[in-house]
């Protein structure tokens, strides 16, 4: 595949992933605003029966729209190759979060559990079932999160496409009634949930790891582990992972125990851009939820005492929505925007290995210095006199370029190596100072033979 091609009314810029049901690859619309636009695979795109499924879940899914959703936005299922587009957004999966930084924390936690019980507040509302909430499909930007993938297996879920290949759903966070092949609603997704905050909260499967058969059998006949969990949050997980998805709460109380109010189900507005089929509305969830109070109208902006702003974000599975999202939601892609993250992260690179420099070279100058002066004072003093002039000479480079940070580094390194040698001269003797500075030499020998 070429770099940029066209895909209906959408110019295709790069892959940004590839899931179980599809690529997805980073894209703008015919007005130039940044969508995300996830191209089914050749196995799900000849399953008749799959993509007529898909066809009847998308307007419902489009409907799904709130402050951690990633909403759908347009879709085309006919052809030889089938689409979603869904809004982008700029994150990482939690999966990588967790892998990287560990287990979330404190306030972070707090903020996952409410965030991601307001998304499936959102999901259900509209009478949406996820079916593969986990870890994977869940974005991370700006500590919020964000629901990707909703309704889109199970939409796609049948016998064509698993025995195809793609997997609908996720061991060890499949509900036992999914697992055993019964019908899974609503309480499949809270239990979902719950494996998932579990993982976050404590950084390991509650259901352990294995062969999958091993891990569904864990789900369907033993307790989950949830030592690591905290306390206040151990208890409602042990409550949505019960085996009866009768006995677990609903999205709702979810949200009322977590103090946040539960969405109601909002229409969605017409989609930008051209290309876009606006079909007949499908019949909305007609279930009774307290009024969400978290926005002023609809869900175009977040509350500022709220404050919580979407952010866009990027995965392997995106899936992104809602017609009507105001600019300063979605950022658009510019060819500036990745030059400038890259020359920040070089900026970035540049400032810590100048660090390393100065603190290295103080305290190797130091060293050098006072072993020197007790036989070779004027050598010593020398050594001082040409490190501080290239102290002097590099801080006048950082005013030029106005970085505070450089000239406060070359600052600390010149009196960090005065400090050394006053301090390495009073306390130890010329011959433990000279046995130093042969080991030091030996050292930077062998790293450059090495290198």
């Amino acid at each position: 595949m070429s770099s940029q091609e066209d895909l209906g009314s959408y110019r295709l810029l790069s892959l940004l992933g590839s899931g179980g049901f599809g690529e997805v690859h980073l894209a703008l619309d015919a007005g130039g605003h940044t969508v995300a636009v996830k191209v089914l695979h050749p196995h799900v795109a000849s399953d008749a029966f799959a993509l007529t499924r898909l066809a009847r879940e998308v307007e419902t899914m489009r409907r799904v729209r709130g402050p951690h959703i990633a909403e759908v936005l347009d879709a085309s299922l006919t052809g030889a190759r089938p689409y979603i587009v869904t809004r982008y957004v700029q994150g990482r999966p939690l999966s990588t979060v967790i892998a990287s930084d560990g287990p979330v924390r404190g306030d972070d936690l707090v903020r996952l559990a409410r965030g991601l019980s307001e998304a499936l507040g959102s999901i259900h509302a509209a009478g949406v079932v996820h079916r593969d909430l986990k870890p994977a499909n869940v974005i991370i930007s700006d500590g919020e999160p964000y629901v990707i993938d909703f309704g889109i297996a199970c939409a796609l879920e049948s016998a064509s496409v698993t025995a195809s290949g793609a997997v609908v759903g996720t061991p060890g966070y499949l509900a036992p009634e999914v697992l055993e092949g019964r019908d899974a609603g609503p309480e499949a997704d809270v239990f979902a949930w719950a494996a998932t905050l579990a993982f976050a909260a404590a950084g390991r499967q509650p259901y352990g790891t294995g062969p999958a058969a091993a891990v569904a059998y864990r789900v369907v006949h033993r307790e989950p582990d949830l030592s690591g969990v905290p306390s206040w949050l151990g208890p409602l997980l042990a409550e949505c992972l019960r085996t009866d998805p009768a006995a677990r709460p609903d999205a709702t109380q979810l949200a009322a125990r977590l103090g946040v109010a539960a969405p109601a189900v909002a229409e969605p507005a017409e989609p930008r851009g051209a290309g876009r089929r606006s079909a007949q509305p499908g019949p909305l969830y007609s279930g009774e939820l307290p009024p969400f109070n978290g926005y002023a109208e609809g869900y175009a902006e977040p509350v500022p005492p709220r404050g919580r702003h979407p952010l866009d974000y990027r995965d392997a599975d995106v899936t992104a929505a809602g017609g009507g999202i105001s600019e300063a939601r979605t950022q658009e892609w510019r060819p500036t925007a990745k030059k400038r993250s890259v020359d920040d992260a070089r900026a970035r690179h540049r400032q810590k290995l100048h660090r390393r420099w100065m603190i290295g070279s103080s305290l190797v100058v130091g060293l050098f210095a006072a072993a020197a002066r007790q036989y070779l004072p004027e050598v010593s003093l020398l050594l001082l006199v040409l490190y501080g002039i290239f102290v002097v000479a590099d801080a006048a480079m950082g005013l030029l370029a106005r970085s505070r940070s450089r000239v406060l580094v070359d600052v600390i390194g010149g009196v960090g190596a005065v400090a050394v040698w006053a301090l390495l001269s009073s306390l130890f003797s010329t011959t433990t100072l000279l046995l130093a500075v042969g080991t030091v030499l030996f050292l930077l020998i062998a790293l450059v033979v090495a290198s």
